[in-house]
């Protein structure tokens, strides 16, 4: 087949619904009135949801930091990635996985969240080969994760899970990331004097991987499942001794970073360890060839 034809656009990028990419990415809104959809903010950590989606114009506004847009707008600096990178994730996405386009506005709109349709200990073999790329060995993801089958829209997906404090799943394919209802933080707790923080399942599982000859116990770990969670998670990880986080390397990232280390001395930042990589899975996919610490698994 000939994918060339259907390379996205810029100006179908834009096109595509804001409301249902952000349902993708694991937000949903805190109110609706009637064209305007108000979420807490992607793009960094708020108490009171101030980041707009107007449904009809299908533009966005943070009204924290002053910007707003387009959907491509947004996910460049959600993403923290070029517009080139961007179109391939999004061409990619329209191949295998069907991103929704703006539909024509009809007024209120109810949205469809996940449906969880069943989930099992991991078999597909493309979500294997996907683990193997990310150089996560099946027997670590096995430990700790599920294939997980559900429902978007009506059609059938599936994804690699991990479950979230108060029972959702957040959900992981090589075209997907998202999350169902309800979204929270995800915390492992073996009463260690020590808190390992990650935005996401996939560098917690690195990490695992880099310490799989250690004892898990020496460490509590959390998975903040979004940056907007960070506030929520601060009782858990502040109940320690010391608190290290392991988050990306964007904008978002580095910020929340810099916050953390505001509030505390028992935060420290251990992102140097992969500061020439976007986060800490980047890095361990291209060890070998950069310098690093620890010695990874061989590419398969």
């Amino acid at each position: 087949m000939d994918f060339s034809k259907k390379r996205l656009s810029i100006r179908k990028a834009k096109e595509i619904d804001l409301v249902h990419y952000l349902l993708n990415l694991g937000y949903e809104p805190s109110k609706i009135k009637i064209n305007d959809y108000w979420y807490y903010s992607p793009l960094r950590n708020e108490k009171t949801p101030s980041f707009k989606v107007n449904r009809r114009l299908n533009r966005w506004y943070d009204h924290g930091i002053g910007k707003g847009g387009n959907l491509v707008d947004f996910a460049i600096l959600y993403h923290g990635c070029t517009i080139g990178e961007l179109l391939q994730n999004l061409n990619d996405c329209l191949l295998l996985q069907q991103p929704i386009l703006q539909p024509p506005f009809t007024g209120y709109v109810s949205e469809s969240p996940i449906k969880i349709l069943t989930e099992f200990r991991l078999y597909s073999v493309a979500l294997i080969k996907y683990l193997q790329q990310r150089r996560i060995p099946v027997h670590i993801a096995d430990y700790y994760c599920k294939e997980v089958h559900y429902e978007l829209n009506g059609k059938p997906y599936y994804a690699i899970g991990v479950r979230n404090d108060s029972g959702g799943l957040e959900l992981r394919n090589p075209y997907f990331k998202g999350s169902s209802s309800p979204k929270d933080i995800t915390t492992m707790d073996s009463q260690a004097d020590v808190a390992i923080v990650f935005e996401g399942f996939m560098d917690f599982l690195s990490f695992m991987v880099v310490h799989q000859n250690e004892s898990g116990k020496r460490f509590d770990f959390v998975l903040l499942n979004s940056v907007s969670f960070f506030e929520k998670a601060r009782p858990f990880m502040e109940n320690h001794k010391a608190i290290r986080l392991y988050l990306d390397r964007d904008t978002t990232g580095q910020n929340c970073s810099r916050y953390a280390l505001s509030l505390s001395d028992k935060y420290k930042d251990e992102n140097s360890l992969y500061q020439n990589h976007k986060d800490f899975n980047d890095w361990l996919m291209n060890f070998g060839r950069t310098p690093g610490k620890y010695q990874s698994q061989k590419s398969k």
